[in-house]
Parts: structure tokens; sequence; C-alpha cells
């Protein structure tokens, strides 16, 4: 089989048309509608300029000078070239870095009032806005230090550390998808959720042990090592270790509220999310950017939106699912000995001593000594929580955009 090319061709260049040129800048080729035929593609070498389907070669000498921008350039590199493109990468790790810093470490002392205010039935403050609720963390932090509004943060860390471990494990080894298809079936929800059901149990007695160590009052405990949050959850499942009172439900009494709570808030949180993503990129898509703002916006199309999503996400599960979250931390909670800071006054402590039999009496119980509002104390440590996420997401919005204008 012969190879099909034009004559005079002898592998280096092409000679055409009765004449031969040479030298930096000759165009040896002859026209494209004579050459399209036999000219292929060039493969894709890192760092050269490949084109994408469909567009075109600029003629020689019209494109940019050489380091500039060129036309068929990914716009996300900006009117920076690789500075602006290397700034983006540590800016989208920032902005990623500064939401999980503020979820986790900024936000805890949040958690740990909310999660006191839930189980303190004696209560008789609420902390139903945020403003009662800053006045009881200042009053805490006066008299105890702020390391009482950091306890057990080590705690939370390792739960969740437990429960992504699991999460792989059990889809490893089992059928059970970990991440839903793009098309997916009834059948494949089903098991993905009951993959969030078994993670729940497995990291439920380590949630107590930490939920114990959120809520237990700096004054009286002794210091927790690293570690503790794990061997009192062993402990918790063996039946050993510490010593709890009569009144300690079971931990098949706590699966099903556990799970449930589980579940609900994963359920709740990823509708929310992929509502909140459809709506935000269907809006950007409508909103064509300047020349002068395309790179900015590009990348705050590219970063933002996730973090929108996820955190409204986050924040209507909560909402949701508070009242349901009260009753679980009380069930928790019960027979372990603990004691926790008084609410009201943000000095002394107080000895948690319920005694429900488990969801429903609770659910009950708290209706009629607490009333409605009962499921929700606390609450003003959440306005808090998000209020803190989203200046804290508007701040690095801002710098973020400021160090991209400056660049270009």
């Amino acid at each position: 089989m012969h190879p099909r090319r034009p004559e005079g061709f002898d592998g280096l260049g092409y000679r055409g048309g009765g004449r031969e040129e040479s030298g930096p800048g000759a165009r040896p080729f002859g026209s494209a509608s004579e050459l399209g035929h036999w000219v292929t593609s060039p493969p894709d070498i890192p760092g050269s300029r490949n084109l994408h389907w469909g567009e075109k070669t600029p003629p020689y000498g019209a494109g940019t000078p050489v380091g500039g921008a060129g036309l068929n350039e990914e716009p996300n590199l900006g009117a920076g070239g690789p500075g602006a493109d290397q700034l983006n990468r540590f800016a989208g790790f920032g902005i990623g870095l500064a939401s999980l810093f503020t979820e986790n470490v900024l936000a805890h002392p949040c958690i740990v009032l909310r999660r006191q205010c839930q189980v303190n039935y004696h209560a008789r403050n609420y902390h139903l806005t945020p403003f009662t609720i800053v006045n009881i963390m200042y009053s805490i932090n006066k008299t105890q230090g702020p390391r009482a509004l950091w306890k057990g943060m080590g705690s939370t860390f390792i739960v969740q550390g437990i429960t992504l471990g699991t999460e792989g494990i059990i889809s490893e080894f089992t059928p059970l998808p970990r991440e839903l298809s793009h098309k997916w079936s009834l059948k494949q929800m089903g098991g993905h959720l009951l993959l969030k059901s078994l993670t729940h149990v497995v990291a439920m007695p380590f949630y107590s042990a930490s939920l114990i160590e959120t809520v237990q009052s700096e004054i009286i405990r002794d210091n927790p090592g690293i570690l503790d949050c794990v061997k009192e959850g062993i402990g918790r499942v063996v039946g050993m270790g510490v010593p709890h009172s009569k009144r300690l439900l079971p931990l098949m009494v706590l699966t099903f509220p556990t799970v449930l709570h589980g579940v609900l808030h994963y359920v709740i949180s990823s509708i929310i999310q992929k509502l909140v993503l459809f709506v935000l990129k269907r809006g950007n898509s409508h909103n064509l950017p300047t020349e002068s703002s395309t790179s900015i916006q590009s990348m705050l199309d590219a970063y933002f939106p996730e973090l929108i999503a996820s955190f409204a996400a986050s924040l209507c599960a909560d909402v949701m699912l508070y009242p349901l979250e009260t009753v679980l931390h009380r069930l928790h909670i019960q027979g372990t000995r603990t004691i926790i800071d008084n609410t009201d006054l943000g000095y002394e402590v107080l000895p948690i001593n319920t005694q429900y039999e488990g969801m429903r009496d609770c659910i009950n119980t708290i209706k009629r000594e607490e009333g409605m509002l009962g499921f929700y104390k606390g609450f003003g440590a959440v306005v808090v929580q998000y209020t803190l996420h989203v200046a804290v997401l508007q701040l690095t919005k801002v710098i973020y955009s400021t160090l991209l204008q400056n660049v270009s």
C-alpha cells in the first residue's frame, strides 16, 4: 500500500508551485485549499498552544507578541498570564481553606453553646436570638477563659475522620455506591442511603463521646487526651470504661434517631445544594462580563457557586432538623453523668439527670414541660455561626477580587 502524498514531498518541506523557500519565517506550504487534505493536526505537546476543534490558525505575524495572551488561550489565565494563573490556584485553595476554617474552627464556640443549650432542660432562657447567645459566650469566656469555648474540637475532627473512613471502607468492600451517577436509579439511591445509614451506625458511639467532651463544663473536667474520644466510644460499645448511670440508653435505642437525623440531613443538604447550584449557574450564564472583568468574573464563577451552595445547604438542613437534633442530643447525653455550664448565668454548673425512655417520650416531655420553643433552645448560636460564615465568604471574595484586579 503506497502512502498518499503530493509529489515533491521529501518529509522536511513541501516544494510546490515550482518554488522553494527556506529560512526563518518562510511558509513552505501552498494555499490552504491546496494542502487542507494533506496537513494533519500536530500532537498535544505540553506547553504548546494547541487549537481546539473548529478553530483556525491566525495568519503569520497577525498574532500577539511572544509571551502575550493569544486569542485561543484559556480565559482563566487572564491578562496576567502565568502569574495570574498561579494566583488563581493559590486563591482558590485559600478560599476553600477559609471556608473549612470557618465551619470547623471559628464556628466551634457556637457549636459548644448550641449543644449546651439543647441538653439543658433546666434553662429558663432559651437563647433564641444571637444577642443573648453572644452575651452568654462573653460571660463563659470571662469566667473560664477562651479554652471553654473550644473544648471538644479535636474529637469533632476525629468523628469526621471516622465517618469518612468508614464510608470509604464499606463502599470498597460492598457494592454500595459511594457517589450517585448522573443517571441514577431508585436501586442505586437506596444503596447509597443504606451506605450513609451504616456509616452513621458505626460512628454513633464516637459521636456520643464527642458530644460529651463538647458540653462537659471546663470547670470540673480533666484534661482529655487526643484519643479519649476513640477510647470512650469503644468502651461505650463493649460496656466498659467510664461508669454510667442506670438511665444510660442502650445504643440500639439511639440507632433510629441517629440514622434518621443523619440521612435526613444528607438528603436535605444534597437537594438544596443542587438547587442552588442550578440557579446560580443559570443566572451566571445570562450575565456576560465585560473584557476587563472576564478573568475576575470567570474565576469567581468557578469557585464561589460551590461554596455558596454548600453554605445554603448546610444552613437549611440545620434549621429544618434543629428540633430533631435537640432530641437526639438529649438522648445521647442521658445517663452519662455529664455536668454542663449554667447557660442562664454564664457561671456555675448543672448536672444532666433526664429520664427519657426513648425518642417518643423525649418529644412528648419537651413539648409538655418546655413548650414548642423548647426544641429550639440555643437557636441563636446557629444565627451567629452562619453570620460568621457569610462574613468570611464575603471577605475572601473581596480580597480575591482585589488581588486579581491588581495583577491584571
